[in-house]
């Protein structure tokens, strides 16, 4: 790998994940001389409007790179809206060439339309993840902050490409550089790729019952087929009247309620990020019908599957929001 990287910066990009990603570069070349050097693309060459509006201007187009060099896809809102035949046939033959390709916040939702992450370990940001994995159901995509698997590194965006480049840096120049580094941002510490993206679930839902926390991470895991509350209670070695005991004290809610909560989350998440039928969805989040999906998602949120879809299309959010035929934004 050489110390050459570029960003292909997508409309709607996470600005925090590039330039946590770039700052990290501009520290070591402080501390070492010119160290690294880092150049900004855009799918046409001209200026590229971030998540926040920010616009940045891009330094050339869609161009050859040198072999080793390190090419970053740098997403967030509609990762798939720019994802034109000339751009995937483009990472392919980076591909072919040498080129070490790589994803920030939901960058890797393109690296996947292009078939470049087949048998490669990946990560997304935690908000896409679901979408990801019902898009992609074959990749391995994961929860860490980054992932480094051959010539594919992949970050969850956010912080997280703070900790992906300070291991780059330490891999290639040594862990003295990379603490320095670190310590320019006022880091208290150099988080591994296995740091959780998300707060811990104490911190999350703000308990501390070691039981409960235990039933909570298996709400979460389970969200499909969704656990009876006698399953949850079994499986933290409690009774039934006990589990219910802990959520009453603690979140003044029942274990069923709460399950459900986590599921039409779930399904809110899958609506807005992907193309999924509101079948498909209900199914990916336990419901037995589309009916009980819809009773229940109005409840919670005021407004049916198909009409919260409807609303949300204008907005713009952290996963995809994929179509049969992407073209580029204006």
């Amino acid at each position: 790998m050489s110390n050459d990287f570029w960003f292909l910066l997508l409309p709607g990009f996470s600005v925090m994940g590039f330039i946590s990603a770039v700052e990290p570069l501009r520290v070591a070349n402080r501390f070492r001389g010119g160290l690294y050097c880092w150049h900004l693309l855009s799918v046409d060459g001209g200026p590229v409007l971030g998540s926040n509006g920010m616009s940045m201007n891009a330094d050339g187009a869609l161009e050859a790179l040198g072999r080793g060099d390190t090419l970053f896809v740098v997403a967030g809102f509609d990762p798939l809206q720019a994802c034109t035949p000339a751009l995937l046939h483009w990472l392919r033959r980076l591909d072919r060439e040498g080129v070490t390709l790589g994803g920030i916040d939901t960058g890797s939702f393109v690296l996947a339309e292009a078939g470049l992450l087949e048998r490669h370990r990946c990560t997304v940001h935690w908000e896409a993840l679901d979408a990801f994995r019902e898009t992609y159901p074959q990749l391995q995509a994961t929860q860490e902050l980054f992932e480094i698997d051959g010539a594919r590194i992949t970050s969850a965006g956010g912080t997280a490409s703070i900790d992906l480049m300070l291991d780059l840096i330490a891999r290639a120049q040594g862990p003295e550089l990379a603490v320095q580094v670190s310590e320019q941002f006022v880091v208290g510490r150099i988080r591994t790729r296995q740091d959780h993206q998300r707060l811990q679930l104490a911190a999350r839902y703000g308990v501390s019952n070691k039981k409960l926390i235990q039933v909570l991470g298996e709400m979460e895991r389970h969200t499909e087929p969704p656990l009876s509350t006698l399953d949850l209670a079994e499986r933290i070695q409690v009774t039934r009247r006990q589990l219910e005991r802990l959520f009453r004290l603690h979140l003044h809610d029942t274990p069923s309620n709460f399950y459900l909560g986590l599921r039409l989350d779930k399904a809110r998440q899958l609506l807005r990020q992907t193309e999924m039928s509101v079948l498909e969805v209900g199914l990916a989040c336990g419901f037995e019908s589309p009916s009980y999906l819809s009773r229940s998602y109005r409840a919670r949120f005021g407004v049916c599957p198909r009409e919260d879809r409807g609303v949300f299309a204008g907005g713009g959010g952290v996963g995809p929001s994929k179509s049969p035929s992407p073209q580029p934004s204006p």
